[in-house]
């Protein structure tokens, strides 16, 4: 109850200020430390682009699972392709939606007699995946202070979420096994949230211009499904279960993909967020803060003492040359007996003007400092 007195009353107030600061335009103000060179910002006003429109592909690899790409000391290469939409958050972070796909190939042979008796199984899977994805920029968040380096290359890790569609297709040598109480040849997976999955990896990024980047990114994704290879634990039909070709005991079918991208950055600006530097910005360091000099003006009305204090907030215009002043521009007088301590022979110990602030006698000292 109180709670909602509460909003009712300061809510208006709060979106009444808020209307009145947007539409002011008495520059310069409190607020823009007496430069006259202000405006609003906006879109237009921006100086780094923080779009970008990344393709590439490679090669993928079923890592972990009933059938693996990695059989006998054998590679089983397949491929794969991305298209994606990145947008640059700030300069550390950014995110972008992802589509994927490719095809692996795996092979895998179950221990003893019923594994020689069906052979060597071989596994394709056609895949194509939708994800969200989180991109940390390392080499902007760990770049020290001192490094004046050009920045060209970057170090990049990735995490995100997403979901995927699969067919596999799954063969060996002994058909006789396949009827329909058993894990059939072919699994088709619709593209849907019933399958998701989760992955991670690393890409290490060359600015090649100030519009294209290029990339080599290598990512691992934990599919969560056991059939995503062809083999294991039927679990989406009706009659028992039943295993064919489980040789892991592992239940999430793994996939790692190998990529060579290249990133087209959007928009009229020179430098892409992604690639900006705070601590390091050519522009930052010089162009801004030596146009901004000019334009900054510290005291409207002067400083007539040259006591560091301006004459706009100055509460003694006419300090003497080499006094030491506060904050309002009045001398200090440590001791408080009337003798600034420009002319005060002793700071600490009170005295009257006629003998340089210092006591008159030295009982009168010594009484003092007892005190």
């Amino acid at each position: 109850m109180k709670l909602g007195l509460f909003l009712a009353l300061f809510l208006p107030v709060a979106l009444i200020a808020q209307d009145q600061v947007a539409g002011s335009t008495n520059y310069p103000n409190t607020f823009s430390s007496g430069s006259a060179n202000v405006a609003q910002f906006d879109n237009s006003a921006r100086m780094f682009n923080d779009w970008a429109i990344s393709v590439g592909g490679g090669a993928a690899f079923l890592a972990k699972g009933d059938l693996t790409s990695f059989y006998n000391d054998e590679i089983n290469w397949g491929w794969n392709a991305y298209v994606s939409l990145d947008k640059q958050i700030s300069h550390t972070f950014g995110l972008n939606l992802q589509y994927q796909m490719g095809e692996t190939n795996q092979r895998g042979q179950l221990p003893g007699a019923e594994g020689v008796r069906a052979g060597v199984a071989d596994a394709w899977t056609k895949y194509n995946q939708v994800s969200v994805n989180g991109d940390i920029n390392f080499s902007n968040l760990l770049r020290r202070v001192d490094n004046h380096s050009p920045y060209r290359w970057a170090l990049h890790g990735y995490a995100g979420i997403g979901v995927q569609g699969y067919e596999t297709l799954l063969l060996d040598n002994d058909l006789s096994n396949y009827n329909p109480r058993t894990f059939p040849i072919a699994v088709d997976q619709k593209l849907n949230i019933t399958s998701f999955f989760f992955q991670a990896g690393l890409g290490l990024k060359y600015k090649v211009t100030k519009l294209i980047d290029v990339e080599l990114r290598s990512m691992y994704a934990m599919s969560g499904d056991e059939e995503f290879d062809g083999g294991g634990d039927r679990r989406d039909t009706g009659i028992p279960r039943i295993n064919y070709n489980l040789i892991s005991d592992s239940f999430s079918d793994d996939l790692w993909t190998v990529n060579l991208g290249l990133s087209f950055k959007l928009g009229k600006h020179d430098s892409h967020l992604a690639w900006h530097d705070p601590l390091q910005d050519i522009y930052y360091r010089t162009d801004v803060l030596e146009n901004s000099a000019a334009d900054f003006i510290v005291c409207q009305q002067g400083d007539s003492d040259n006591d560091g204090v301006c004459d706009d907030w100055d509460r003694q215009l006419d300090t003497p040359a080499g006094a030491r002043v506060d904050g309002a521009g009045v001398a200090l007088d440590v001791d408080l007996d009337g003798v600034i301590d420009l002319y005060d022979k002793c700071v600490t110990v009170p005295g009257p003007l006629d003998n340089n602030g210092c006591p008159v006698n030295a009982s009168e000292t010594g009484s003092l400092m007892k005190n």
